[in-house]
């Protein structure tokens, strides 16, 4: 299944599914990373240990979102295209490719 969207002409392809216990692992580090990216829109560096913490929780996390793209891809053998990224549809839990 290919999906042309108009936003950008991206082109978004069906090419896999994940357990839902996969989908939990990367949909909990999603909601971690995005709350940490708010968090450091009003943390400043003038409170240094707050500023640290969050520094570090969010290369941690990142690894973290990064490392589980790797190891699926890896374990399912995603197509993938030099410019483009996987996305995860939470609600069924099956993996887009989008590229141009």
């Amino acid at each position: 299944m290919v999906i042309i969207t108009h936003k950008n002409e991206m082109t978004k392809k069906l090419v896999g599914q994940v357990t839902p216990e996969e989908k939990n692992e990367i949909q909990t580090l999603f909601e971690r990373r995005n709350g940490l990216n708010e968090l450091a829109k009003i943390v400043t560096a003038d409170n240094s240990e707050l500023y640290e913490k969050l520094v570090k929780d969010m290369g941690e996390t990142g690894t973290k979102f990064q490392s589980w793209w790797d190891r699926m891809a890896e374990k399912y053998q995603w197509e993938s295209a030099p410019d483009g990224n996987w996305e995860i549809n939470f609600d069924t839990c099956e993996i887009f490719l989008v590229y141009n």
